[in-house]
């Protein structure tokens, strides 16, 4: 069976349960190697199924919000006491160095606020708590903010999937096409910040000329 469809939102959602949606909200959060999960799409797949039925909305809802931010604590733990590794880690299938480095660049550019920022940033979301640990962000102030970015970003996700399943009838038919402009929305935000370092870098050698 192909990767793309193991990771397809509605398979995971259908073949895991609520159950399996929190875990893997849990492990894109905080643990390095969850980045390729699709947490914006899982959770308003999941959603879309609750308003159908086939999900129980409040357990979804609770399980998904205290699994973001448990999830952000443990890579932020993680951040303590090792995430200087990834750092000097080699490329494998399940990570690439340049994940920490966009990270840190975002970072360097938002600050604290970053923590709450980087849950609508695939990827980013994955390595930001790492990071905060690895710069030893005060924790009281880390998890204020892992604690917002978990409520909005989880409840946010929810919430429209929920509203849109109820007010269409039979949306789950449409789920595949919705879920592809959430995905693609999603990486807006990476693609601008990706444009911006390239348009800054180019700056930066138009005026340091050899």
């Amino acid at each position: 069976m192909h990767l793309s469809y193991l990771l397809d939102p509605l398979f995971l959602v259908k073949t895991l349960g609520t159950a399996g949606v929190i875990a893997i909200i849990f492990a894109e959060s905080g643990l390095f190697f969850g980045f390729f999960f699709p947490g914006d799409s899982l959770l308003f797949t999941a959603a879309l199924l609750a308003a159908e039925g086939y999900l129980p909305l409040w357990p979804l809802l609770i399980g998904c919000v205290l699994a973001a931010i448990a999830g952000d604590s443990v890579g932020y733990a993680f951040g303590v006491k090792a995430g200087h590794k990834l750092f000097i880690r080699e490329d494998s299938l399940f990570f690439r160095r340049s994940f920490v480095e966009r990270t840190q660049t975002f970072y360097q550019k938002h600050g604290k606020k970053t923590v709450v920022l980087a849950r609508f940033i695939p990827i980013v979301r994955t390595f930001a708590p790492i990071l905060a640990g690895v710069g030893k962000m005060n924790y009281s102030v880390f998890l204020s903010y892992n604690v917002a970015g978990g409520l909005i970003w989880s409840v946010g996700n929810i919430t429209l999937g929920y509203v849109l399943g109820r007010t269409i009838p039979n949306i789950d038919k449409y789920a595949t096409p919705i879920i592809i402009v959430i995905i693609a929305i999603s990486m807006l935000p990476g693609l601008f910040e990706y444009a911006r370092s390239r348009r800054a870098n180019r700056s930066g050698a138009d005026n340091n000329p050899r």
